[in-house]
């Protein structure tokens, strides 16, 4: 298998556990993030820390149309963040349109014009209730694209489609992944909310592991 691979890093819990994945399995790997106009800017400036420890090459591509083009509760000063779990109705707000086959389009372009042969990305079982580009069907119909979209096929990897974040943590920690450089409140500030779908799961995971998330939160 070509192990040469672009992986889209959010900054996250779970990207940044599919990072440090994928260096375990001696992929070569540059990362790539995207700034779409998102409340949350802070998990650049994790994905940038991480990066820099990890000694990977990291690129941030502005989609600066995103937040006037493609509404959603992330990128909208005048909507508020809804609270509450991501299998509430209400999340669906957080949803912005077509946005992982954006930034996968622009990951596979950059894999491409870099002879990667893989593009990753860490899309999870907890994702399915609410976002579509993160389902399974997606992922196929994304796959089929990927192998006819250059002279030779790109291989989309999401290793994490069907299980949890609980799951992902778990295989997080026995890579030694530094969590306290992750982000992952949707409301950008100082401190996480706790209150958010993201932080909800989030804090979830890390009960569930039985152990004590190391970013702080303002409950």
């Amino acid at each position: 298998m070509n192990k040469k691979t672009v992986v889209v890093l959010s900054g996250g819990m779970d990207s940044t556990t599919l990072l440090y994945a994928l260096l375990e399995k001696k992929h070569k790997v540059k990362a790539i993030s995207f700034d779409y106009g998102q409340k949350h800017k802070k998990e650049l400036k994790m994905a940038k820390k991480t990066c820099e420890e990890l000694g990977v090459d990291h690129q941030i591509v502005k989609l600066n149309a995103f937040k006037g083009l493609l509404k959603s509760a992330l990128t909208d000063k005048k909507q508020d963040i809804p609270e509450g779990h991501y299998e509430d109705e209400v999340m669906k707000q957080t949803v912005v349109p077509n946005r992982n086959m954006i930034m996968l389009s622009i990951a596979m372009g950059y894999a491409i014009s870099i002879g990667y042969r893989n593009v990753a990305y860490a899309a999870h079982a907890g994702d399915h209730a609410i976002y579509p580009d993160c389902r399974p069907a997606f992922v196929e119909a994304i796959g089929r694209l990927a192998e006819v979209v250059d002279y030779e096929p790109i291989t989309i990897l999401t290793p994490y489609l069907d299980i949890t974040k609980t799951e992902v943590l778990k295989k997080g920690i026995d890579l030694d992944v530094d969590y306290s450089h992750t982000w992952s409140c949707y409301k950008g500030k100082k401190k996480a909310c706790g209150k958010c779908g993201t932080c909800v799961e989030r804090l979830e995971a890390f009960r569930e592991n039985n152990l004590k998330d190391p970013i702080e939160y303002e409950v």
